[in-house]
């Protein structure tokens, strides 16, 4: 039965999905706003059909949202939560790898959309504009999401922070929540989705200014929360 639902997720969801992708480019350019509304229908689909047909459903634990823009720090297990987290959390911008917002045409929207772009060289050149990108997002009043751990990660797995988000932390000065995700127990990343449900732990924020390895190690702990529950 799991394969039946896995195997009808990715006919509706992907089938659907592809008038919504081609749409993009051309609602990009009317705007950051029609952008967003459009990004939302396609994780509201994208919710619908992960909840009615694959049986997954979302928990949250602890407080979304906090005064004025932070920086939302969260595991990342599965493709799950890169479209959660984008519609829970008021359109946040999302810091991404430089090879997706070097797609042709899709990359093009995405920077629309008001994306970070993040070098995993992380020159100091590369860091400064991921900075500079981030100040002009934070300036509209929007929080960032970033998974720092830099990649998708298996469930126990807990490899060391990028250096990505400590520049982020150090230079914009805003606090920080971290977000614990164990989507990776419903969501593998082969074979079929199992059907149950997925927690979203925000943890307490974490203030700005605090030494670099302090601010890692609080952040690395609370989104690796849920791993040893």
């Amino acid at each position: 039965m799991i394969w039946v639902r896995t195997i009808a997720f990715m006919i509706v969801f992907y089938l659907g999905s592809v008038p919504i992708v081609l749409l993009t480019p051309i609602t990009a350019m009317f705007g950051r706003k029609a952008l967003i509304v459009h990004t939302h229908l396609w994780t509201s689909f994208h919710g619908w059909t992960t909840e009615h047909i694959l049986g997954i459903h979302r928990r949250v634990e602890g407080m979304l949202y906090a005064d004025g823009p932070v920086i939302y720090a969260a595991k990342h297990q599965a493709m799950y939560e890169t479209l959660e987290l984008g519609r829970m959390l008021r359109t946040p911008a999302i810091v991404m790898k430089q090879e997706l917002a070097s797609i042709p045409v899709w990359g093009w929207a995405a920077r629309r959309y008001g994306v970070i772009v993040v070098d995993r060289e992380a020159t100091a050149g590369a860091l400064r504009r991921m900075v500079r990108e981030a100040q002009a997002e934070l300036a509209l009043g929007r929080s960032i999401l970033i998974f720092p751990e830099g990649t998708r990660v298996a469930p126990g797995e807990q490899p060391p922070l990028r250096a990505g988000f400590a520049g982020l932390y150090q230079m914009l000065r805003i606090p920080v929540i971290p977000v614990a995700i164990n989507s990776g127990l419903v969501w593998p990343r082969h074979g079929p989705k199992h059907p149950g449900t997925v927690t979203f732990r925000f943890g307490e924020p974490i203030p700005p200014g605090l030494p670099r390895a302090e601010a890692e190690r609080l952040v690395h702990e609370a989104i690796n929360a849920l791993e040893t529950r």
